[in-house]
């Protein structure tokens, strides 16, 4: 892989203060706030809130072990509607947004999070020692995932934190970078520490023009300037579901079998919400599974 691939693909950095007072995540999600554009045919307002969405849901997933993975679902009475991302720890995201054609007149001088408007954010963690998922719900703080995420941090989990996000867009509209950084202070990290890092992000380069030019190890050296760190880790990450005809099959089977029997036309087409992806069905098949399903009953 040469220089321009390395610097175009998407991946995460994960670091710690050489203290263990703070730590770091870094992550570059171009491609992933593409790939959701095209597949979800975003509008500009739904690609920045998704794409920001998606990002902070792989930085709080960069947090948990294995398949453990993170859901962020933002719900608010603009014209958005709703924004889902779910993210596992090993590189996974993927999303979607309830009315991804929104718009807002930006000529109004409209905030961003009028898109979203009044309304909540739930956190739900799936992890290995709980049968259910853990949730957390906030109310929005601006509908702009940056200080909604800080806010749900500090609220529902007691961790300072500061979370910058970014969607960059060229002057064509198109996504020319995306990524995100979140910065936790950990039990032993003292005011001086904090402030320091405070300082760094609040006068660092946008996120956008860093990863234009840079690695993210030169984000981590902007963010942490100053302070001594160690890296942890560091991954690819993509834009992925785990969708599948067969696991459609499965949901079908779980209907009554006369409401499959009675559905009309030659085929019937099931979209994933989370990818866009399109699986079709054929007459024969839907019979197939109805019969099945009435075996299963009987």
């Amino acid at each position: 892989m040469n220089k321009e691939e390395f610097l175009s693909r998407d991946r995460l950095l994960r670091a710690i203060g050489a203290n263990g007072h703070f730590r770091i995540s870094v992550v570059k999600t171009t491609q992933i706030v593409r790939t959701a554009r095209e597949s979800h045919g975003l509008s500009l307002l739904t690609s920045v809130l998704l794409g920001r969405a998606l990002t902070g849901a792989l930085l709080l997933a960069s947090n948990l072990k294995g398949e453990e993975r993170i859901q962020l679902r933002m719900e608010g009475g603009g014209v958005v509607r709703s924004v889902t991302a779910e993210a596992t720890s090993n590189g996974e995201v993927r999303g979607y947004v309830a009315n991804p054609r929104a718009e807002l007149d930006f000529q109004e001088l409209t905030r961003l999070g009028d898109g979203m408007g009044a309304g909540v954010l739930t956190v739900s963690k799936s992890l290995y020692n709980r049968a259910r998922p853990v949730s957390g719900t906030v109310a929005l703080m601006r509908g702009n995932v940056n200080e909604d995420l800080a806010h749900y941090l500090l609220q529902s989990e007691q961790i300072p934190s500061a979370v910058s996000l970014d969607v960059a867009l060229d002057d064509q509209g198109a996504v020319s970078e995306a990524g995100g950084v979140l910065v936790q202070a950990m039990p032993g990290a003292s005011g001086k520490e904090i402030e320091r890092l405070e300082e760094n992000i609040r006068n660092m380069p946008t996120l956008g023009r860093q990863l234009a030019g840079g690695y993210l190890e030169d984000v981590l050296g902007e963010v942490s300037k100053g302070l001594e760190v160690k890296e942890l880790a560091r991954y690819p990450v993509d834009f992925f579901c785990r969708c599948s005809k067969e696991r459609f099959r499965d949901s079908l089977a779980l209907l009554d079998p006369d409401e499959l029997i009675a559905m009309k036309g030659e085929t019937e087409e099931l979209v994933c919400h989370y990818c866009g992806s399109r699986y079709l069905f054929s007459r024969e098949e839907l019979e197939a599974i109805a019969q099945k399903a009435k075996v299963r009953q009987n």
